[in-house]
């Protein structure tokens, strides 16, 4: 099955920040060529001069990538090698002019070595052009400003690359934010769409199954039965068509009314203690939610004969408790799709900081209980 995940709008700034670092090193390496022109004695220490420059422009960019830090030790060694040779050894021809290779060395090595290893190493080589300049005659005041721009370029090359590297993780992360956006959106359609219309599937399934019992021996009550299949299906059709319009709220009321009328005609004894103002349209929906799952669950998993339904609110707490007998233990559902629905009421009650309990109560029943903070959520409004 094909992944229908939109697409995810690709941010320019991880271009943009690849552009602004280009630039950058591409400034840097036509200055150093321009003094190479104007040190080089003729054309041949102007050609390898050139030559070093690009490859100390490859390996530099190379160092930059985002991830590099990550490569082998071996490869990082290497390269770093290489471009301490490009950055020293021409120093001879060209005096101290070549020195601000040294810079881009310092960046790099910011970037390859371990944090308590790179800035001593980054340090040294700011002092070994200090160190160069003044053995060869310069003035003192020269000499700082030399280790000085050769730690200034060192700095702005290691800040551009991680800036680049940060931009791509934020873009990425920006992306998969979306992704789960969409992820947790389908999954709240999906049990949106199970609460609401599981409970009138499993209301119609009953109903037609006593409608089929009814028809030769009570056929009034069968016709009666069978207005009531029509409305639960107008009713099923109006909950999806306001599910996909957004508009999903739910009405604790009208659930405590349906669910007894449901009940009543699976003969089932029902008692409803209600007794509850929700603070909140979310938890009036979830605390409705709950009752149709509790609903749904009972009539599908156990031979009930007695149901109570109760909500009381005390304590600042809102309870609603739904409680049958008739369990069966071993049964199991024979569906495939047997249903999540009390984990996603669980997900839903955590929204409006409730709890779900579900299981056997004294006495050999089954009870779902939903506990919900009244104070909180009416703060919260």
């Amino acid at each position: 099955m094909q992944d229908r995940t939109p697409n995810v709008h690709v941010s320019p700034a991880p271009r943009l920040a690849k552009g602004v670092l280009f630039a950058t090193l591409t400034s840097f390496f036509v200055i150093m060529l321009l003094n190479a022109v104007n040190s080089a004695s003729g054309p041949v220490e102007l050609a390898c001069a050139a030559a070093a420059l690009a490859v100390s422009f490859v390996l530099q960019f190379r160092h930059s990538e985002p991830g590099a830090c990550h490569r082998p030790a071996r490869d990082r060694v290497l390269t770093l090698s290489a471009q301490f040779i490009l950055a020293y050894t021409p120093i001879a021809l060209f005096e101290v002019q070549w020195g601000a290779m040294a810079g881009f060395l310092a960046g790099s090595l910011l970037l390859l070595v371990p944090g308590r290893y790179a800035w001593p190493l980054y340090g040294a080589a700011g002092a070994s052009i200090l160190v160069i300049a003044l053995l060869q005659g310069r003035a003192v005041t020269e000499s700082i400003y030399l280790g000085q721009s050769t730690l200034l370029t060192g700095v702005v090359v290691f800040g551009l690359s991680r800036l680049v590297e940060l931009v791509e993780e934020l873009n990425e992360a920006r992306g998969e934010v979306a992704r789960i956006a969409v992820i947790t959106e389908r999954l709240r359609f999906s049990r949106d769409l199970h609460d609401l219309l599981g409970y009138s599937l499993s209301a119609i399934t009953l109903k037609c199954e006593l409608i089929v019992r009814l028809v030769p021996v009570h056929p009034e009550r069968a016709l009666d039965e069978l207005k009531d299949v029509l409305v639960t299906s107008r009713q099923s059709l109006a909950d999806v068509r306001r599910l996909s319009s957004g508009l999903r709220a739910m009405s604790l009321a009208q659930e405590v009314t349906s669910a007894k009328s449901l009940l009543t005609a699976a003969d089932v004894r029902t008692t409803v203690v209600a007794d509850f103002d929700p603070p909140t349209q979310d938890v009036d929906t979830v605390l409705a939610a709950v009752l149709r799952e509790a609903v749904t669950n009972l009539l599908r998993h156990s031979k009930v004969r007695n149901c109570t339904i109760e909500v009381t609110e005390d304590d600042g707490t809102l309870r609603l408790t739904v409680e049958n007998d008739g369990v069966i233990p071993s049964y199991r559902d024979a569906s495939r799709e047997s249903g999540n629905g009390l984990g996603n009421l669980t997900q839903r009650l955590v929204v409006v900081q409730g709890r779900l309990t579900a299981g056997l109560a004294p006495g050999g029943k089954f009870r779902v209980q939903a506990v919900i903070p009244t104070q909180s959520n009416s703060s919260n409004s």
